[in-house]
């Protein structure tokens, strides 16, 4: 028999706690993600370089990245890495593991961006009489941010909701926050379904202002 009895007002009562909590995931999304990119960025030059030692380093990074569980690099940052004597707090293991992570993603999909604009593209605009670095600006850069902007927006997301792995070494964000309270309150339904609710509006909030930008600035 059904008989369980929901009690809002206690997760209104720990609403401020839950709040922070929110934050907290969106700054380390965000954080991880321009690491990720500043490093995506320089792993897909060395994808492309003509240098064989440039070229193992961007291969290696991307195939652990992309084919390891994002789990398995967290124990990594923080157990791992602390059997070797480095002790990283579970908030930069988490930031660390994530921005590994991304940076992976991130790569090919500056490379695919990259190699979707044809060579005769640039070679005509060199043509025309741009230089180098007029023919990048002008011509494949936003050719290229055309191609990734969306793609980059779900790796925003996926980063988003990776961070709630952080409960498993302790660390307080929006997941660890709400099982903390709901193992005080003994009202899982209640936090879990608040937590839910509040990862789904900002993965809206983060697609509806993207899809804005991109019509803004695209002509989507």
């Amino acid at each position: 028999m059904f008989d369980y009895t929901f009690q809002w007002r206690i997760v209104w009562r720990h609403w401020p706690q839950l709040l922070d909590a929110a934050l907290l995931t969106l700054q380390i999304t965000v954080l991880s993600v321009v690491i990720g990119l500043a490093i995506a960025a320089v792993l897909a030059l060395f994808r492309d370089s003509t240098n064989p030692f440039a070229r193992a380093i961007a291969i290696s990074w991307t195939a652990l990245a992309r084919n390891t569980p994002a789990l398995l690099q967290i124990y990594m940052a923080y157990f791992g890495l602390g059997a070797l004597g480095i002790h990283l707090s579970p908030y930069t293991s988490v930031l660390g593991a994530i921005a590994f992570n991304n940076a992976g993603y991130l790569a090919e999909i500056l490379r695919g961006g990259f190699q979707s604009v044809p060579a005769s593209q640039r070679l005509a605009a060199r043509g025309l009489g741009m230089s180098g670095l007029q023919a990048y600006v002008y011509v494949t850069l936003p050719q290229v941010l055309r191609t990734v902007f969306l793609p980059i927006v779900n790796q925003i997301i996926w980063a988003m909701l990776g961070t709630s792995l952080g409960m498993i070494i302790g660390l307080q964000e929006l997941t660890g926050m709400t099982t903390f309270l709901q193992s005080q309150t003994f009202r899982p339904f209640e936090f879990y379904f608040v937590a839910a609710c509040i990862y789904l509006v900002i993965a809206k909030l983060t697609t509806g202002a993207a899809h804005l930008v991109a019509r803004h600035y695209f002509r989507w």
